[in-house]
Parts: C-alpha cells; sequence; structure tokens
C-alpha cells in the first residue's frame, strides 16, 4: 500500500502517532515532500489539539494587575467581578457563595469553582494546596504542557525549528500556512511567532480572508490585547458569519468586563443561528455569573428544547432546583443525568442529597456508598462532609463528628467541615476547641459568612463582645441580608451604648 495514503488514513481514524512515524520515513527520503510535511504538521497538532472557546483559565496575575477595567464602581447586574444580589436566586444561607460572590455552579467549567480575590493579600493567601491549586499566571499549566510537547515528539529535537523559517515565503502559500500557523499556536504553543506568521498570511490575501483575522484576534487574545482582538474578530465577522466567531468575541468581552455587551453578541449570533445550543449556553452561563438565576434557568430550559441530552444544562437546572427547596424536581434532573450514562462521585453524592432532602431515606445511604466507592482524593472529602449533614439531620451527632474528621483528614482546607466541627464543639461546650476551628475556617474562606457569625456568638456568650463586633461586622459584608447577624449586630451595638 502506499505509505501516503496510509498516513492520511491513520490521521482520519485520529491514530495520530503511527501516522507522524510514516510522515517522518517519507520525509527522510524526500525532505522536500510538502504533503508529507504538512501532514506531519496537522498530526502533531491533533495531539495536543484544545478548543480555544471553552478552555479559558484566569490567573491571579490577570485579575489584579488587570488595566481594562471599564468603571470601577459598576452598577449592580452590569459586572462579573462584583455580581448583583440576585434575581430569582435563593439568598447566600441556602446557595454557597465562591470567593468571588457568585454562586456555586452546578456544573464544573474553567474558572467557575476559581476565586477571584479582592485584594493582593487575598490573592497570595488563596490555598494552592494539591486539592486547590490555581495557577498564579494565565500561562498556566496546560500552556507549559503544550510546549513540552514539542519536544518530546522527536526526541533528537523539535520538527520544525521556528527561528529559522522565512515567515514572509510561507504566508504567500496559503496551503501549507495554515497547517503551519496551527502547528505554532497549539504544537509549539509560541504566539509571538504565530502572529507574526497571521499578519503576514492576511497581507499576503489582501485582508480577505476571515480565517486569518480569526487567528490574528486568537493571538491577540492570548497576548491579553483585548481591544485589538475585538477588533479583528468584528472585521472577521463581517467577511464571514461563524458561530466560532460569535464565541470568541464574547469570550473577549467576558474578560474586558462587559458581560451585557457579551449577551448582545450571541444574541446577534442567534439571530443569524437560531437555536444553536452553544451560543444559548453561553448566554445561560453569563446570567449565572451575575446571579441572574431567573433568566439562566430560562436559557438553560431553551438549550434543553434543542439538546435534550446536554449535560451541563440538565446539571444546572437541578442544581438550581435543589437550592430553591424543590429536591424531587432536581432529583428527575439528576436521575435523567444518570440514564444517559454520567456515572461519577460528584453524581451519586447530589442524588443522595436531594433524596435525603425528599425524604426517602432508604436511597440516600446507598447513594453515598456508590459515591465514596467512586470516589478519589479530589473529591472524597465533599463527600464525608455531605454524609456528616445526612448524620447531623438524623441527630447522630458523633457520626457526623467523625465524617467532618474525616474530610478533613483527606482534605486540609475544607473550610465548611472546620465551621461544622466548631458547632458541634459548641454545643458540648468545648469553647477554645470551637474557637481554634471557627477561626481556621474563617482564615481559608474569608468570602463564607457563617464562620464569622459563629465566631461573633461564641465571643458574644463568653463575654469578648470587641471580638464578637468584628466578627459580625466581618460577616455582615460577606452576607448584608443575613438576619441573625442584623439582630446580635443591634445587641452588641445597645451594649456599646450602654458603656
Amino acid at each position: 500500500m502506499d505509505p501516503m495514503f496510509l498516513a492520511y488514513s491513520f490521521f482520519r481514524r485520529r491514530k495520530f502517532e503511527q501516522c507522524v512515524d510514516l510522515c517522518s520515513q517519507l520525509l527522510e527520503k524526500n525532505p522536500y515532500d510538502q504533503a508529507a510535511w504538512t501532514l506531519k504538521t496537522r498530526a502533531l497538532t491533533e495531539q495536543v489539539y484544545v478548543d480555544e472557546v471553552d478552555v479559558d483559565e484566569e490567573g491571579i496575575a490577570e485579575m489584579l494587575m488587570d488595566d481594562n477595567a471599564i468603571a470601577t464602581v459598576a452598577r449592580p447586574g452590569t459586572s462579573l467581578k462584583k455580581p448583583g444580589t440576585g434575581v430569582g436566586a435563593p439568598s447566600q444561607g441556602m446557595r454557597p457563595m465562591s470567593q468571588s460572590g457568585r454562586p456555586l455552579s452546578g456544573f464544573v467549567r474553567p474558572g467557575t469553582q476559581s476565586g477571584r480575590p479582592g485584594t493582593m493579600e487575598q490573592a497570595i493567601r488563596t490555598p494552592r494546596t494539591a486539592h486547590t491549586a490555581r495557577p498564579v499566571t494565565s500561562a498556566s499549566g496546560r500552556y507549559v504542557r503544550l510546549g513540552t510537547a514539542s519536544m518530546l515528539s522527536t526526541p533528537d529535537g523539535p520538527f520544525i525549528n521556528l527561528a529559522r523559517l522565512n515567515f514572509g515565503k510561507y504566508a504567500q502559500r496559503q496551503n501549507l500556512a495554515k497547517a503551519l500557523f496551527e502547528y505554532i499556536f497549539h504544537h509549539e504553543n509560541d504566539v509571538r511567532n504565530g502572529l507574526e506568521l497571521a499578519s503576514l498570511a492576511t497581507e499576503a490575501c489582501q485582508f480577505k480572508d476571515w480565517w486569518w483575522k480569526v487567528q490574528l484576534g486568537k493571538c491577540y487574545y492570548r497576548l491579553g490585547l483585548y481591544r485589538e482582538a475585538e477588533r479583528q474578530l468584528k472585521s472577521a465577522l463581517k467577511q464571514q458569519e461563524m458561530v466560532d466567531i460569535y464565541l470568541y468575541l464574547s469570550k473577549v468581552y467576558v474578560r474586558l468586563d462587559q458581560p451585557l455587551t457579551s449577551v448582545e453578541i450571541f444574541k446577534q449570533g442567534l439571530e443569524k443561528f437560531p437555536g444553536e445550543v452553544s451560543l444559548l449556553t453561553g448566554i445561560s452561563r453569563i446570567h449565572e455569573g451575575l446571579n441572574d438565576m431567573t433568566s439562566a434557568v430560562k436559557f438553560y430550559k431553551d438549550v434543553l428544547h434543542h439538546d435534550n441530552m446536554h449535560v451541563e444544562a440538565i446539571a444546572c437546572i437541578g442544581t438550581h432546583h435543589f437550592y430553591t427547596d424543590q429536591p424531587e424536581v432536581a432529583l428527575k434532573f439528576y436521575r435523567r443525568l444518570l440514564q444517559m450514562g454520567v456515572y461519577n462521585t460528584e453524581l451519586f453524592n447530589n442524588l443522595g442529597l436531594c433524596c435525603f432532602y425528599a425524604q426517602q431515606y432508604d436511597m440516600t445511604l446507598t447513594c453515598f456508598e456508590r459515591a465514596l466507592g467512586l470516589s478519589t482524593d479530589a473529591n472524597v472529602a465533599d463527600v464525608w462532609y455531605n454524609v456528616g449533614h445526612v448524620a447531623l439531620g438524623i441527630g447522630d451527632t458523633n457520626l457526623a463528628y467523625q465524617c467532618f474528621r474525616l474530610a478533613l483528614s483527606y482534605n486540609n482546607d475544607h473550610c465548611e467541615a472546620y465551621n461544622n466541627l466548631g458547632i458541634l464543639e459548641l454545643r458540648k461546650g468545648h469553647m477554645e476547641q470551637a474557637r481554634a476551628f471557627f477561626q481556621a475556617a474563617f482564615t481559608l474562606a474569608p468570602h463564607m459568612f457563617e464562620p464569622h457569625y459563629n465566631f461573633g456568638v461564641l465571643s458574644d456568650r463568653v463575654g469578648d463582645l470587641q471580638s464578637s463586633y468584628s466578627a459580625i461586622q466581618k460577616s455582615f459584608e460577606a452576607f448584608p441580608d443575613h438576619s441573625d447577624s442584623k439582630d446580635l449586630l443591634k445587641q452588641l451595638r445597645e451594649h456599646f451604648s450602654l458603656l
């Protein structure tokens, strides 16, 4: 069989390593074989290719040293950095918040579980252990891995020596330039050289090829030049309307903290591509980020109308129903995921909680046993924490204490477990242990209001009114509508006025 035909066959069947080996043999015989060279670059690219639309990590450096801020004091509901109080969303007492003040999402996406620190001090203190590791900058592990993958692919050095390439010559040859650009951008992770090639190729085709403009936009975005990226993507959109371009453009606006403009872009895309699931999902995510749960659920339901197997939409609607006191409805959505073949710790953990709150006690422990059986070191702490909640619900405080202790043995930074252990110690009358647990909880998670409030109540009981007042103030900052904090603050002010 012709080796070139066989290499193409391997490529089509996604057997990229065999394809690369065959192309290498052909290039040894004839180093100027353009077909083999192009196929090898494409195979090497496909091995490490990641779709840039969804994968987007924002590092601490980008969060704190961002000079693209449009308004320092944004109006409520117009900024992802300071989400509104929530429209149709349950209170913070019901649905836990992330460090950025957004509700925890029903589906883990890049950036959803990350904390957006408010100050440099808070950013540096953000725990980065094996369980909560966050990249310090967006030159994250993924990009580093892509860069080193190029050295592993050929033991005697990289396949293409970029330093010696004449980009002007390759830019004239469109059939080679596109494959070469994707190789440089995805495999070598060399954004600057990619940008140079894309600029030259755009000039070579007299600014008429939308594909090159999109690639320029991707390069500018990766380099943090968001306004230049916006200009290139808008220009590409005038020439060719594509779903991907709408998605990239909305990503740029999200990074510029203009979520409402991003929603407008999605809606323009939906006029051209009605029912496009990725655009509807994008709108839902932004509404969820703004804490506007009514609109988020509405658009997630639209997503399910067009694609009833969409895991993210089912999971997010299920989470919303769970936190709005409808565990039976949430159970339906999570059972649907189980029927679709999703079989993991998180799903069984959520099924167990739904069964418990829907008073189907016979199923609760079975689900948690499954969850523990499937769990890994990364998520077993959360399962034990929830089993502890079930134990508290049935009144078995000893089992609850053991479960919270087990959660801490797997994840030493589990702030919720510290908080609940503090409450159990307080019930037993062990004031010092309770104080230590509450302090550990609010040091690890300053965005949570519960440890601050509990510490305030404890300090009030032992007569340390000053500590109680400062703790309640912090609780009030984290959750301004907490009625118990208001009551205690009122009592303390009356105390101080009598002094």
